[in-house]
Order: C-alpha cells, then structure tokens, then sequence
C-alpha cells in the first residue's frame, strides 16, 4: 500500500514537473535573392524592406519567441554591409521575417535560420 502511494506520487510529481516546464520548439530556414517577386533589396539606393512569411506546421499553444540568425549575406562589390534581419507579427500561427537595408547596398542574396520556442 506505502510502495503504490509513493508511486502514484512520484508518477503525479512528474507530471506536473513536465507540464510546467514544457516548452515548444520549431526550427526552420529561410532565404531571399533577386529572382523571388517583390524583392528589391539589390536595387536602387535609400530605404528598402522585404518581408517573408512564415506559417509553422502545427499551431503553438501560446505565442512563441523568436530567434533568428543569419548564415549568408552577398552584397554587391562597393557598397557597405548594411542590413536588419527582424521578425514581427508573431502569433501562435507563425510570423513575418523581416528584411531591410539602406544607403547604397545592394543585397544580392540572405539566407539564414529561424527557432521559436515557448516558454
């Protein structure tokens, strides 16, 4: 009787450990270059933004955090490096990657990586 008690708690213990520090995580890809529609971020010069959508598979549970990160960026010969990689619009359905650069940079090509994760 003592040996089942103590297991029913112990398997009620950690359930509840499990719950309360459960976390969702997805991961995923992204990329962006001149042959997609409405990319200009390597043309012209002053303010530009190009903007993905990303929809995950299955819906979170509550609205994650998301991290982002850049693997490849090719900028046309003479200008600076400049470029902001951000996301926005999250909900637990997905969210928009935004792209942006300015001054005279031509962003030829960006790829990198997204992890949203719950808390």
């Amino acid at each position: 009787m003592k040996k089942s008690i103590f297991i029913l708690t112990a398997l009620l213990f950690i359930g509840f450990i499990s719950t309360t520090f459960a976390q969702e995580l997805r991961t995923g890809e992204f990329s962006a270059k001149s042959n997609r529609a409405g990319y200009t971020l390597h043309k012209n010069d002053g303010d530009r933004t190009y903007t993905m959508e990303v929809t995950f598979d299955n819906p979170f549970e509550k609205r994650p955090e998301i991290i982002l990160s850049v693997s490849q960026i090719e900028i046309a010969d003479g200008a600076n490096v400049r470029y902001n990689v951000q996301s926005s619009a999250v909900s637990r359905d997905g969210f928009t990657i935004r792209i942006s650069t300015w001054g005279n940079t031509k962003v030829l090509s960006i790829a990198g990586k997204w992890i949203a994760i719950t808390q």
